[in-house]
């Protein structure tokens, strides 16, 4: 069985993780693309850009937060898969990445709160 065919968590392999980190991006690239593609006709003046720009660049953001947080959580699985020696209260990542980690998900948490 490949480190791929590894199941993370309820019937979800690592494999599964990528794939759909690669499919939420291609889809958000479509979906930005279609998105300035209907909002470019709607501006006339620069006074409706800065309405609507604002508006396309926090989509764009939150598509990347979201994206960032995926990845994150690929890096410590493929380092839990790949090292036969690491301490399960670590799981091979530093005291400064789980530092990181933790105030992603208290800022996530304040941001949906």
């Amino acid at each position: 069985m490949s480190a791929l065919d590894n199941i993370v968590f309820n019937k979800k392999k690592f494999s599964d993780i990528l794939e759909e980190i690669y499919d939420n991006q291609k889809k958000k690239d479509k979906q930005i693309s279609a998105l300035i593609s209907e909002l470019k006709p709607l501006i006339k003046d620069i006074g409706d850009a800065t309405l609507i720009v604002p508006l396309i660049k926090e989509y764009m953001e939150i598509g990347v937060k979201n994206d960032e947080q995926l990845i994150k959580m690929s890096t410590i699985i493929q380092r839990i898969l790949n090292s036969s020696s690491v301490d399960a209260s670590d799981y091979g990542i530093s005291e400064e990445e789980k530092a990181q980690l933790l105030t992603e998900i208290q800022k996530i948490h304040t941001e949906n709160n």
